[in-house]
């Protein structure tokens, strides 16, 4: 699957998701709900569950993604209930982010990504959360067997602890484990891990 190839499959995702009015948060953002505060970044938000959910929290959201529906939808979303998130369409594989963030969330998307390419945006996300700020991060492991969303030939299926080490000095507040039953007997597996930037909160 080439990466237009894998945008096309998440936007026709994504439409089905919205013809069944399937909002819900999935288990990973509803872990990284309650460590969302002040000024957020979701770097790959889909159609936005978490970025409205922490709006309605109280925060302040920038919202991107590659899908140009996940990307309308959420516009008009937000537009609806009045919400203070920017929904913004990016090419997240060479995005830049200028901002600095209270906290960073990238769930469920640099497994689309060649492993150099995920750890050079990794790097960056990291380098985007304000000291004392909060990444959350969620991606596949080694040991998934369920391939067929990823490209054959560019995807990263992260070691096992490999997280932990790229988060080496930082604050670990939560990191969790946690395989999932897939099609024809496959496995996704997952690390969710929350991590706390060192230094002092600015606010």
């Amino acid at each position: 699957m080439s990466q237009s190839s894998s945008v096309a499959f998440f936007d026709s995702q994504f439409q089905q998701q919205v013809r069944n009015r399937d909002f819900q948060l999935n288990p990973f953002e509803l872990v990284a709900l309650p460590y969302l505060k002040g000024r957020v970044l979701d770097f790959g938000c889909g159609l936005g569950n978490l970025a409205i959910a922490a709006a309605q929290r109280g925060c302040s959201v920038v919202g991107l993604d590659a899908s140009r529906s996940a990307i309308e939808h959420l516009r008009q979303r937000v537009l609806d209930a009045a919400l203070p998130v920017e929904a913004i369409e990016a090419d997240l594989r060479n995005h830049e982010i200028a901002e600095e963030f209270d906290c960073v969330v990238s769930i469920g998307l640099l497994m689309f990504f060649d492993c150099p390419t995920a750890l050079r945006i990794l790097t960056m996300l990291q380098d985007r959360v304000r000291p004392g700020g909060i990444a959350v991060v969620n991606v596949f492991i080694e040991g998934t067997t369920y391939l067929d969303i990823l490209q054959p030939d560019s995807h990263c299926l992260f070691p096992h602890e490999e997280m932990a080490r790229c988060f080496s000095g930082w604050d670990i507040l939560h990191s969790e484990f946690r395989d999932f039953d897939a099609q024809n007997g496959s496995i996704k597996s997952f690390v969710t891990l929350v991590a706390q930037r060192p230094g002092r909160a600015s606010r």
